[in-house]
């Protein structure tokens, strides 16, 4: 776990969308940033179709910032969950937002000021480490590590249904990137888990494959022409290979 300066150096565009300086890219669109959260994460993670029918269902994150993606799947969640159901959601973030910061970003859209609140009255400090967070009126808990990502998934003891990679891209922010943090996402993928991401970076997508996931471009969003939408197997790629020749083999 870093002990390192963990402030995301934030500023404010002109068109008001919050931007980290250490990183140099904004966290949302500003065509609309609503909107692409639910094309990109959302819907490429074929929700709300994927916990139709469970008890329960955990959604994994990298890249916590604003919340809103988390607003996004709550809102989503309330209005369309099976009866009884529970929804644990898992979310990495290295360089955290002050709560101030949050509701300044999360102000842009009304339509979810009720799961965005419920966020921002127990937005968790800075500190490093785990910080849970109960939403009662969403039949959900929010598990928020605060901290290096490879040491936040060699902690987690969950199994994601479903993925959200919304780190900054690989070219800004190759850490949240790297082949340990992909080893750790497969190792931690049920059966049949769901993964989208913005990025269509070739190393992503060779990576992703080579770890047992069914790796499909699509359309994207805005600005982004494409996106990508994956889909664990459980076997990695080299297992999927014919195995012809066993006598003699390594």
């Amino acid at each position: 776990m870093s002990s390192q300066d963990a402030s995301p150096r934030l500023t404010w565009t002109e068109e008001g969308e919050p931007r980290s300086g250490r990183f140099g890219d904004v966290y949302f669109s500003r065509d609309d940033g609503l909107a692409e959260s639910r094309a990109v994460f959302l819907q490429g993670c074929d929700l709300p179709g994927a916990w139709a029918g469970r008890q329960g269902f955990t959604v994994a994150e990298l890249g916590f910032g604003t919340g809103l993606n988390i607003a996004a799947v709550l809102d989503l969640w309330r209005r369309t969950r099976p009866e009884g159901a529970r929804l644990n959601v898992f979310s990495v973030e290295g360089f955290p937002l002050t709560v101030e910061e949050a509701r300044r970003a999360l102000s842009n859209w009304p339509e979810l000021a009720e799961p965005a609140e419920a966020l921002l009255e127990a937005w968790p400090e800075a500190t490093p480490g785990f910080h849970r967070v109960d939403l009662p009126g969403f039949d959900a808990v929010l598990d928020l590590a605060v901290g290096d990502v490879g040491w936040a998934l060699d902690q987690w003891s969950g199994t994601a249904d479903a993925w959200f990679l919304d780190g900054f891209s690989p070219a800004l922010n190759p850490d949240m990137w790297s082949p340990q943090v992909l080893d750790r996402i497969a190792e931690r993928s049920a059966p049949d888990a769901r993964l989208a991401t913005f990025t269509v970076a070739g190393a992503v997508r060779r990576g992703l494959s080579e770890r047992g996931f069914v790796v499909d471009k699509r359309p994207g969003h805005g600005r982004k022409r494409e996106r990508l939408e994956a889909r664990r197997t459980g076997l990695p790629q080299a297992e999927h290979r014919p195995q012809v020749a066993i006598v003699g083999r390594a």
